[in-house]
């Protein structure tokens, strides 16, 4: 029987989860009963908004609550064919709290630490009377003492944990207090090992560091910079994303441009759920990030451009990768010392991606570029914007040959941007063209320096389906001629990611002639057909 809000809140949440178009990831149950009864009992998962964050948290509420019977919800699901299944299933009180709830109720914020102790106190003395004192004000030690009466213990979940952090980020009185608070429930010693079965905890942010040391001590972390076991549970796996295109009958494809890009050791592709859903709901494919407030946030820190940020980002919109020290982020929204800890706060928000093998993040698919493109665009960088406003002009001149126009734009791209593009650096000529051709990343996927036939071409413009535009090839070149460019093409019969493809293909020359008083842009375009 439901007991409260907080104290064995019920089923009632998955049960509505479980009405709409549900994917199973009920195997997370597996894995955090697990843990339980051992040193790793205690979980912190933190992952973006939009990555079913609250769905996993109502999932765990679900199946630990003895306060309800969930068997009928979880028949059929991945859970009920696990050998755990029965052990834990409604077996312990759940404490459950939203932080986000307690901050959005009338009151003062200042007070939200003792307002949570209270509200909870209260659903344990109606539950177990007799069992906490009259004055105890302090919920460690009211589940303590409920324990210690009646052999019962806790299954603790905190849903947006981090909550406080984000919203009162400036009151380092507050945090402190929660985080003492969450020390009480969670520290290491025999009154907690008694009372707490185990928790879950998840938010946007891991945990917050004081030094180089974690808060909470005693929590096994998984994070947008390390999932490791539970790297399925990230967001949607390739698997369950293709599984949803068929039953749609949406373009896989697609939805792989738009919301793919989460890739981490375990080689997993990891797709943003809420994007999908959005995606399959409206039967349209676009960027469904913009409604949300981290997009305000994203402006905010991409404006700052503290310790060259602004390079970074302009670099990983035209495709490229920045190497990225994540471990001396603190995890909370004020200590952003340089332009590392912005981009590994990013990561947490899911506006990049990380590769650990390489230490380097990365702008993750479409609508996270798009997201990044509007952003860019609302900020003063006015110059950049303007680049990106006119990529469909650039490509649209490319595909009719028009290597005047090719020519005049490069050079306004080039030259507008010797700021941030170093001007005569050979890397920045293929930044430049990269956000020359922006827009062709809705039709086209893009390699750079394709390794492919004799050599490698310095950009591959492979269409994808579903389009008419032909492919494209382009050579750059400095000091040299775009003759010699168009040669080399030639030369190397370049094939590789093209190797099948039948159709119209432009081979496109670029030299750019970096010494001397005219530093100008060469454009030759040829047709070929395959």
């Amino acid at each position: 029987m439901q007991v409260g809000f907080y104290l064995n809140p019920g089923n009632a949440a998955f049960q509505e989860i479980l009405n709409g178009t549900y994917v199973d990831k009920t195997g997370l149950i597996d894995f955090i009963n697990s843990t339980i009864g051992t040193p790793e009992k205690l979980t912190s998962f933190s992952r973006p908004r939009r990555f079913g964050k609250s769905f996993a948290a109502m999932m765990l509420c679900a199946y630990y609550d003895k306060g309800c019977d969930s068997r009928k919800l979880f028949e059929g699901l991945e859970i009920s064919r696990s050998a755990s299944f029965e052990k834990y299933m409604n077996k312990f009180d759940v404490i459950y709290l939203d932080i986000t709830y307690f901050i959005s109720r009338p009151g003062d914020v200042k007070t939200i630490v003792s307002d949570i102790q209270t509200s909870v106190i209260r659903e344990l003395r109606k539950a177990y009377p007799g069992c906490i004192d009259g004055e105890e004000n302090y919920l460690p030690h009211a589940l303590a003492c409920v324990t210690q009466e009646t052999g019962n213990r806790f299954f603790i979940i905190i849903d947006e944990w981090d909550a406080l952090f984000r919203e009162v980020k400036d009151n380092d009185t507050i945090q402190k207090e929660y985080i003492w608070f969450l020390r009480g429930l969670f520290k290491s010693g025999v009154a907690t090992k008694a009372m707490v079965a185990g928790a879950y905890m998840t938010g946007i942010l891991p945990i917050k560091k004081y030094g180089t040391e974690s808060a909470l001590t005693d929590f096994r972390e998984y994070t947008m910079i390390q999932p490791e076991n539970l790297t399925e549970y990230v967001g949607f796996t390739e698997k369950e994303v293709q599984n949803l295109c068929q039953k749609y009958l949406m373009d896989f494809d697609s939805m792989q441009k738009w919301y793919d890009g989460y890739i981490f050791d375990r080689t997993q592709h990891i797709y943003s759920p809420n994007s999908v859903m959005r995606a399959v709901k409206n039967n349209r494919f676009g960027n469904y990030w913009t409604k949300s407030e981290s997009y305000e946030s994203l402006k905010n820190y991409i404006s700052m451009n503290r310790d060259g940020l602004k390079d970074a980002v302009i670099e990983m919109l035209g495709g490229q990768r920045e190497k990225t020290d994540v471990l001396s982020f603190q995890n909370d929204l004020t200590n952003l010392k340089n332009r590392e800890n912005v981009l590994t706060l990013l990561v947490h928000l899911g506006y990049l991606a990380y590769d650990t093998q390489t230490k380097e993040v990365f702008i993750p698919n479409l609508e996270v570029s798009e997201s990044f493109r509007l952003a860019v665009q609302d900020t003063n960088w006015t110059q950049v914007g303007t680049a990106l406003s006119k990529s469909e002009e650039l490509l649209n001149a490319t595909i009719r040959c028009d290597s005047r126009a090719v020519e005049d734009a490069l050079e306004m791209i080039h030259s507008e941007n010797t700021s941030i593009l170093k001007y005569n650096d050979e890397n920045s000529l293929s930044c430049a063209i990269t956000i020359a051709y922006y827009t062709a990343k809705n039709d086209y996927e893009i390699f750079r320096e394709l390794p492919s036939g004799k050599g490698f071409a310095d950009m591959v413009f492979v269409p994808r389906r579903n389009t008419d535009k032909p492919a494209m090839i382009v050579e750059l070149k400095y000091d040299k001629t775009a003759d010699t460019a168009i040669g080399q093409i030639k030369d190397n019969r370049y094939t590789g990611k093209l190797s099948d493809y039948k159709g119209n293909l432009l081979l496109v020359g670029i030299n750019y002639n970096k010494n001397g008083r005219n530093k100008k842009h060469e454009c030759i375009i040829e047709r070929y057909f395959t």
